[in-house]
């Protein structure tokens, strides 16, 4: 297994996305390359993120970066929808070069890639959020009405096998 870390705006919705998809074994919600070591209190510079931990025999990172801009207006900085601020940017963050790599790589391939606003850094910190943020749609599904992903792309892939 492989794990990255993305950030795509609010992390409720991201999460229960990337937990459909082909190829990802485990999400977990939590914040990314903050400078705090608790999930209480503001946020310290994190960006909210998903820890994804998938299986690189079946989807890989290019993949993930392709499904992110999906759910995501990546030339949008701190803001995804109606969520505006720091914490709300969008990034993927590993502590693998290797992911980096081919997350920079992804973007350096699109026509569009002087406008983007994703960021893509190693990972220097993350602290995973509280309980009630884990599977928040699922728990919540009244929730849906918050999020920045349309339900027809947020269950795009959910019958997918994985």
């Amino acid at each position: 297994m492989e794990t990255v870390y993305i950030a795509g705006g609010c992390l409720w919705g991201v999460q229960h996305f990337f937990k459909s998809l082909p190829g990802v074994i485990l999400t977990e919600a939590g914040r990314a390359n903050g400078t705090g070591n608790t999930p209480d209190g503001e946020y310290d510079g994190y960006a909210e993120c998903v820890k994804v931990e998938f299986d690189e025999t079946k989807v890989s990172v290019t993949d993930l970066m392709n499904y992110l801009f999906e759910i995501i207006d990546p030339y949008s900085v701190n803001k995804q929808g109606v969520d505006v601020g720091k914490k709300y940017r969008t990034g993927l963050y590993s502590t693998c070069q290797k992911h980096l790599d081919e997350a920079r790589a992804f973007i350096d391939n699109r026509p569009d890639r002087d406008k983007i606003a994703v960021e893509v850094f190693p990972l220097t910190n993350y602290v995973r959020s509280a309980d009630e943020h884990q599977d928040r749609l699922e728990l919540h599904p009244e929730d849906y009405s918050y999020c920045h992903i349309p339900l027809s792309v947020m269950n795009k892939y959910r019958n997918s096998i994985k």
